[in-house]
């Protein structure tokens, strides 16, 4: 879809629709439940069997389970969604791009034959959006859902986990077979920091009193070396291309997150917003040139008294200017990832901005208030409850984190301190160089390492050039994940657009941005371009 067919204000008029999810709000209530029937067999069916304990990706598995995916396919295309509310027709549209995704991967993106770090197995902390970043198997262990020391039930399914490490190295083996030369090498980091995390979980309560426990985590730390070794020995044999290229990068975006554009949309609209937060940022600087700079945090006293008074500041903002509904749940959401002082040697791009003023990544910490309300209020809708498969989110989540950072400083955060409207710019100007980057990646128009320069060079203030470590983490998982790097970006693009049609409609009886939000709010972690259709009621970007 072109640009010039998204301007919002070019678009149709509708009729407000209710903020609520309405399940009964057609006659025709059999035919929505058939598709709640169809998305529960899909996302059984989604979860691959076992082989030896462990998730089966091997190639004759999938082609065995191929005709059954095609007649789920079929049975969703079967389904005739006329009269359906706009609720059960963006459920719908949901089921199709999870189908698109599982199609793309086999055909496509095979992380199982092409990137090693599919294959990490242990996470040791709860990702900031509602589910990792990036591919990952279906037999992970998420070491922060678990209370130590374990209790029975939860010993069970933790030594389960730990055992299917082993089977699951020795089958990657069998199916790493892609060329993937860039996947490959910066694969070989995420395996080995396994290594390390399972001599960790050797050290917490309880474990070192349970012989079967100990011996299985050796076991798991033995054939993650040996894995690593391996990788390491084939990796002098890849030659091949990372990225998958203009015309897959495109039907992804479009198929499966849902986001109405084209590589070259997505290259035009990070390069105007790089452009314009750098002149933005500029501006500021050259208005704000009479104060004093910014003081940095230089003890964990002054760091600790101001990330409280940020923390207050934040949610106060939010509360007393009517920004969004502050629950309960906001507070201790964000108290838990408030940060500590890091010397001024250690500090990498986020903690750099974060000890001059917090709240610039405190806004971004959004993130943290969706986790919080999925947890306390899941969604009506069996389809949107948990998160969406493929990182379909993406736009959503990272778009508004990262829109909010600008819609927050606009609407007033930092009038008593000017200054810190800087480090936002400086915040956007970074998503839109490293976006940039990883869309040439993608395209094989430049390697990962010539992607990072740009997302160092086209920083602010060096901010970038810090921590090699960083630059790293980030470009690796844009080439593991089509479409993460410019979704910050391009996310927030399609934000602003929606906002502004639900601006526009409401205009007359007035708008407000509380209700803006709670309405984003309350229709869950989906792709921004059915939040727009069901707040608006305009399906023109679908």
């Amino acid at each position: 879809m072109h640009l010039k067919k998204l301007a919002p204000f070019l678009l149709v008029p509708f009729l407000i629709i209710s903020s609520q999810f309405h399940l009964l709000a057609n006659d025709d209530k059999a035919q929505y439940s058939d598709l709640v029937s169809l998305f529960k067999t899909w996302r059984t069916f989604e979860n691959p069997p076992k082989f030896d304990g462990a998730p089966d990706y091997r190639k004759e598995t999938f082609e065995k389970r191929l005709p059954q995916f095609r007649q789920l396919q079929e049975q969703l295309l079967s389904i005739d969604t006329t009269g359906w509310s706009i609720p059960q027709k963006v459920d719908y549209r949901i089921v199709w791009a999870e189908m698109n995704g599982y199609d793309f991967n086999q055909r496509v993106l095979k992380p199982w034959e092409r990137d090693p770090a599919f294959y990490k197995s242990v996470w040791m902390e709860r990702s900031d959006v509602p589910a990792h970043e990036g591919p990952t198997h279906h037999g992970i262990l998420e070491l922060w859902q678990y209370t130590f020391p374990l209790g029975t039930v939860e010993e069970e399914k933790f030594l389960g986990e730990i055992k299917s490490i082993p089977a699951l190295n020795n089958q990657a083996r069998q199916n790493l077979t892609g060329n993937a030369k860039e996947l490959w090498a910066a694969g070989i980091p995420s395996i080995q920091e396994q290594v390390s995390n399972l001599e960790s979980i050797l050290k917490l309560e309880g474990i070192a009193e349970n012989d079967e426990l100990v011996k299985s985590i050796e076991e798991a730390k033995i054939s993650t070396q040996e894995f690593v070794t391996w990788l390491k020995s084939e990796a002098i044999k890849k030659t091949g291309e990372s990225g998958i290229g203009k015309s897959n990068y495109t039907w992804y975006l479009q198929n499966v997150h849902l986001v109405p554009l084209t590589w070259e949309d997505e290259v035009m609209i990070l390069k105007r917003e790089l452009a314009r937060a750098w002149a933005s940022l500029k501006l500021e600087e050259h208005r704000n040139r009479g104060l004093p700079e910014l003081k940095d945090a230089s003890s964990p006293e002054e760091f600790d008294a101001m990330a409280e008074k940020s923390a207050q500041s934040l949610l106060e903002f939010l509360d007393e200017k009517n920004i969004v509904t502050v629950k309960d749940y906001f507070e201790p959401a964000l108290r838990e990832h408030m940060g500590s002082f890091i010397p001024e040697e250690n500090r990498n791009f986020f903690t750099i901005g974060m000890h001059y003023d917090p709240r610039p990544l405190y806004s971004h910490f959004y993130h943290w208030f969706e986790l919080a309300r999925m947890d306390n209020e899941p969604h009506a809708s069996e389809i949107r409850r948990k998160p969406l498969l493929y990182n379909i989110w993406d736009s959503r989540n990272e778009g508004t984190a990262t829109a909010v950072e600008e819609i927050f400083m606009d609407a007033g955060l930092y009038e008593d301190s000017p200054r810190s409207r800087e480090i936002v710019y400086i915040m956007i100007a970074q998503r839109a160089a490293r976006g940039l980057g990883s869309l040439y990646a993608q395209a094989n128009e430049m390697t990962m390492v010539e992607a990072g320069k740009i997302h160092s060079e086209y920083t602010p203030r060096g901010w970038m050039k810090t921590e090699k470590e960083l630059l790293l983490f980030e470009q690796h998982l844009y080439m593991r994940q089509p479409g993460y790097g410019s979704s910050y970006i391009t996310g927030k693009y399609l934000l602003e657009n929606a906002l502004a049609d639900y601006a526009r409609i409401n205009e007359s009886s007035g708008f407000e941005l509380k209700k803006f939000f709670d309405l984003l709010n309350s229709i869950g972690s989906i792709p921004v371009s059915l939040s727009h259709w069901e707040m608006t009621g305009v399906d023109q970007q679908l």
